[in-house]
């Protein structure tokens, strides 16, 4: 920009020049400031004596500096544009080859920045997939690691890290396209746990066929939290503060019992002494069969494979955590620093 306002301005003070000073007309005058700056090599339009070749000397000088400068900025503003994205590009790709026991949220509309904004709170490791630039851009705005691809691909899961990730979240507001995700994603990393929105009744059961390990629907789900606030909302207040938020005082947790690490399985929950210990409440204990034992009594037994499901402070589960031992399954999280 400043150099086009300099190379005006040269170009006005010669064409004044030829034409106050030489006496030439304005056409000529203008004609012969052109041909002189571009250096194309025509005779002069008029003859010139040597004060006037001495000023076209001048003009030539100041003509070849700024064209020299406007050409410069241009390819220099051409390489750097061409550099940062390759930089930026392989940033990316390190950034990506990194990530490791990660979360993947497939799509960044209302439901996917909520999830988002519930993970950053839980401080965990999570990638967003989406294929409009304007949401990627939304999504780097407020921090997220963000790659703009088709989720449906394999190529873009791949890309993200699918094989190595604890999770994916798929949604889209697509039914078919989640579908399309759950399969890919199950097929490339068979243990992955996979969470898919769903709009219809239909689209539940065939997400659960398609290897979907939880399936939601905000209309059913919304529903059912709407009327337990109108009929329990301590309850659902409760619940929620527990469940969610940046600022709670209590956690709940999952903790899985591996027998290579867990010393207490085959012991019941009183000889385990685990409230004891960390002040950690256990609520229920999944068996490895699917059963679910509520608000489990002294006497229940802690068995292999068992998931825990505990309640306390984040130090409470914290130190629930390391008496159990380090947990042996991907697919589980360790509690996190409040």
């Amino acid at each position: 920009m400043a150099g086009a306002i300099a190379l005006g301005g040269v170009f006005i003070i010669g064409t004044l020049w030829y034409s106050l000073v030489e006496g030439w007309s304005w056409e000529d005058a203008a004609y012969m400031t052109v041909i002189t700056l571009a250096t194309v090599g025509y005779g002069e339009t008029h003859p010139l004596g040597s004060r006037g070749r001495l000023f076209t000397i001048a003009l030539i000088l100041l003509g070849v500096i700024n064209i020299g400068y406007i050409v410069n900025r241009f390819t220099e503003a051409i390489i750097q544009g061409y550099f940062q994205e390759g930089i930026r590009l392989q940033q990316q790709r390190r950034l990506m080859e990194s990530l490791t026991e990660h979360y993947i949220i497939c799509g960044f509309s209302r439901t996917g920045r909520q999830i988002a904004k519930e993970f950053r709170a839980e401080d965990v490791p999570f990638v967003v997939i989406d294929s409009e630039i304007e949401s990627i851009q939304r999504a780097q705005a407020e921090g997220y690691t963000a790659y703009q691809g088709d989720a449906t691909l394999d190529d873009t899961l791949l890309k993200v890290g699918v094989e190595r990730a604890i999770c994916l979240v798929a949604a889209l507001p697509s039914d078919a396209e989640n579908l399309y995700i759950v399969l890919s994603a199950k097929t490339l990393n068979a243990g992955i746990r996979i969470i898919a929105r769903a709009s219809t009744e239909e689209a539940l059961q065939k997400l659960r066929r398609g290897g979907a390990d939880q399936v939601i629907s905000p209309y059913i789900t919304g529903g059912k939290r709407m009327a337990a606030a109108a009929l329990r909302p301590q309850v659902l207040d409760f619940v929620d503060g527990i469940l969610a938020g940046a600022d709670r005082q209590l956690y709940m947790e999952e903790f899985l019992l591996d027998p290579a690490f867990c010393p207490f399985v085959g012991q019941s929950l009183q000889k385990a002494r685990l409230r004891s210990q960390s002040g950690a409440l256990v609520l229920a204990i999944r068996r490895a069969d699917g059963t679910l034992i509520g608000g489990p009594t002294g006497d229940t037994v802690l068995m292999s494979g068992d998931r825990l499901i505990g309640m306390g402070t984040a130090e409470q589960l914290r130190s629930l955590n390391q008496i159990l031992g380090p947990i042996g399954s991907q697919k589980l999280r360790p509690p996190k620093n409040s």
